[in-house]
């Protein structure tokens, strides 16, 4: 989730100094893998490779991780976590990572799916058409829960409306506050649908917030309480948690440009405080990370060791048209992005927030998975630092294994 998009930012000049963080895992037989790759130099190539990105793009600083197929798991950083202060990025940092936690919703329900929880292909009517707003819904009886996770119900997505945007501008919206789902949903209610349920395909954070609600109703337990019981405890993910307030610690600051639409401030944290509240993505995204758990949680995910039996496959299934396509669309289900690559197909996720931009990526043909983050979304005049660094990164990485 998140809001517009970002134009004449200022320029920064960075100088970089990076810092290596190491973590060993296993294989799903609990052995380690085989150690024939240099990884000493294969770290070497990474490490310069996001100090590049960094550079070029003008982030102020960003973490990368890759984890190899034998299940090691490295981590990098470069550049700055805090300029004024004079802060560098450390590996253990914690950025927004916005949409990828689309991913976790997905993982999430599919978990619950596994264990006779909730059936992702019941009309979410089953469970919310006791809800005063839910005869609005576009397609309100006809929605599955797939549905919405597979961005196929229909909806509009509130984030690009332009009665959002006004309801911003005119201060309807404060981004100090975190809203209720329902106050959002509100924006695409007495909506005409796109298309009928299942027929299409339209990105929408609306809908994932609805299937939050839908996940809530079916469980009578918390989203965020199922999200950590299921996979960040159980994956040992102790630098990811909710962004469901302000205060997170271990977060650095990220940045905007002056002009910035929402009107916040250029530093997007002051005093250990996030300048909006992060709370309201919820299930559109709601997650702090590290570009080091996102890179393990997607080698275990896209391995099949997340989620029970032929659950799993189900994650796999959308496969993508050409490589052209970006990882979202239309390759995309379950809160999972697919895209042809240069080097095969590859599963994962992108993610911007006011201040941040992420991804991570799986690749199947080689048993890697790359993950990034940065404290600063696209400026005018500069590269995407996310687009370089999908770039850039797992080819430093694949290559490195391709001619080991």
């Amino acid at each position: 989730m998140w809001y517009f998009k970002f134009r004449n930012a200022r320029k920064f000049v960075l100088p970089l100094l990076s810092i290596v963080a190491v973590g060993l895992f296993f294989n799903a037989e609990g052995q380690a893998g085989p150690r024939d790759v240099n990884a000493d130099l294969l770290v070497k190539e990474f490490q310069k490779a996001l100090e590049q990105v960094v550079e070029e793009t003008g982030a102020p600083g960003g973490v990368a991780a890759f984890t190899l197929p034998d299940g090691r798991t490295f981590t990098v950083s470069a550049g700055f976590a805090d300029k004024e202060r004079g802060i560098l990025m450390a590996p253990n940092s914690r950025l927004l990572s916005a949409s990828i936690g689309k991913s976790f919703v997905g993982a999430t329900a599919l978990s619950l799916a596994a264990d006779g929880k909730i059936d992702l292909d019941a009309k979410v009517s089953t469970w919310l058409s006791d809800r005063p707003w839910f005869s609005r819904l576009p397609n309100a009886n006809e929605i599955t829960l797939r549905n919405l996770l597979d961005h196929r119900a229909g909806l509009l997505d509130h984030v690009y409306m332009p009665e959002f945007a006004k309801a911003i501008s005119s201060g309807k919206i404060n981004l100090a506050i975190a809203e209720s789902p329902e106050k959002l949903i509100e924006f695409i209610l007495d909506k005409e649908p796109l298309f009928p349920a299942g027929k299409g395909f339209k990105y929408t954070d609306s809908g994932f917030l609805i299937a939050g609600l839908a996940i809530e109703a079916a469980t009578g337990k918390t989203y965020y309480g199922e999200l950590r019981r299921r996979i960040l405890d159980p994956l040992g993910l102790m630098l990811t948690s909710p962004s469901d307030h302000p205060h997170l610690p271990g977060l650095v600051p990220g940045y905007l440009p002056a002009d910035n639409p929402f009107g916040l401030p250029e530093k997007i944290l002051e005093n250990h405080v996030v300048t909006f509240n992060p709370g309201r993505e919820w299930t559109g995204g709601g997650l702090v990370t590290n570009a080091g758990d996102l890179a393990r949680y997607a080698k275990e995910l896209y391995e099949g060791r997340v989620i029970k039996g032929e659950f799993s496959k189900q994650l796999l299934a959308v496969k993508p048209r050409s490589k052209d396509q970006p990882y979202a669309y239309p390759g995309y289900g379950l809160g999972q992005g697919a895209k042809m690559t240069d080097y095969g197909l590859a599963y994962g996720h992108n993610g911007w927030i006011p201040g941040y931009t992420s991804f991570m990526a799986y690749f199947p043909d080689y048993g890697i998975s790359v993950a990034a983050q940065f404290n600063m979304v696209p400026v005018s005049g500069k590269p995407a630092p996310v687009t370089v660094a999908k770039e850039r990164l797992p080819a430093v990485v694949i290559n490195s294994l391709k001619n080991k």
